[in-house]
């Protein structure tokens, strides 16, 4: 299976720059995987395919200002961290310019307000810091971070929380689950009314959102572990709809790679903390997941490559392409795909 294989060809003005004024009424593209048929719909237009008894899962992960432009203390160069994973004061970080930082080298942010000091060396651009301050870290952060927008998106983000899901509040993560993004908190209750119940688990988004597929053969491809949570109670419902039937709607890859890492790792779902590395290809048998909710991805990516896996990947190269007929809006602020 060739990385190859998951390209597609993208008009660049198709990448949507900014999010719709009113999130669901981006548009859904509605795919049924039993006959290969699909719809052109909108996502307010989403409860129509949801049913009684179903369990939507989300995400609640928030984004944190994660990219943060410093100077190295004893030459000046200009250095750029994006903070991927934390463990008390110690940060993972992918870091522009990475040859110039080696172990031992201190960056400065805002005349020192913040310092970070390298402690190992990785490859591909990875350093792990320690974070040097006085006060509460994430309010330094808040202060002199930035929004961390994936490099397609070229407009300025005016209103910081439209990258943010209306549920986000576990903070950690690099980036949004972008499937989240289509939902109110008005159209949440009309789901609960419908019947369907709704739970959440956390992913903290890493490494693997940014890093492209670099090798031929998709098999040979490593993902970077992310940290996730899944608690008791959401546990006890998914086993419970599990054993009487019932859909498991997942809103994003993000919901979905924990969903099938807890059921890969116990057989069952339970409450579990832990770092996954899942990587869903063609061939994959998910075991956890009904529905998935999820939003147009980049070309020869893990997310065009996960999806792939659950719908059938020639029916998904022929929504894409019809996604692009159509004039759909393409990643993070774009529109939005439902897979029954």
């Amino acid at each position: 299976m060739r990385t190859d294989d998951f390209d597609f060809e993208l008009p660049m003005e198709l990448i949507a720059q900014t999010p719709l004024a009113v999130r669901p009424q981006s548009r859904l593209l509605v795919l049924h995987r039993d006959s290969r048929t699909y719809e052109d719909r909108h996502f307010y237009d989403i409860t129509e395919y949801l049913q009684p008894g179903d369990v939507l899962v989300r995400n609640n992960t928030r984004v944190i200002p994660a990219r943060l432009f410093g100077t190295k203390e004893v030459t000046g160069a200009h250095v750029e961290l994006l903070l991927l994973k934390q463990e008390g004061d110690i940060w993972e970080c992918l870091v522009g310019n990475a040859k110039v930082v080696k172990v031992g080298t201190v960056i400065s942010f805002h005349e020192g307000e913040l310092r970070a000091e390298c402690l190992e060396v990785r490859d591909k651009g990875i350093r792990i810091f320690r974070m040097i301050y006085e006060g509460v870290f994430m309010e330094i952060l808040d202060r002199l971070g930035n929004v961390p927008l994936p490099p397609y998106i070229k407009e300025k983000l005016e209103d910081k929380e439209r990258y943010q899901t209306v549920y986000a509040k576990v903070e950690g993560s690099a980036a949004a689950p972008t499937a989240g993004l289509h939902f109110t908190e008005e159209l949440f209750e009309k789901i609960r009314k419908k019947g369907v119940t709704i739970c959440e688990v956390t992913l903290h988004i890493g490494l693997g959102t940014f890093r492209p597929v670099d090798v031929e053969d998709v098999t040979q491809h490593h993902m970077h572990t992310e940290w996730y949570h899944m608690d008791k109670e959401t546990a006890e419902i998914l086993n419970q709809a599990k054993a009487e039937g019932r859909r498991i709607v997942s809103v994003g890859t993000t919901s979905t790679r924990t969903l099938e890492s807890v059921m890969k790792k116990f057989g069952h779902f339970e409450e579990d903390t832990d770092e996954t590395d899942i990587f869903i290809y063609p061939g994959y048998t998910f075991r956890a997941v009904d529905v998935q909710i999820t939003n147009f991805h980049l070309p020869k990516s893990t997310l065009l490559m996960l999806v792939s896996a659950f719908a059938d990947k020639p029916l998904i190269m022929e929504a894409y392409k019809h996604a692009v007929e159509k004039r759909y809006r393409f990643f993070s602020f774009g529109d939005s795909m439902m897979i029954l």
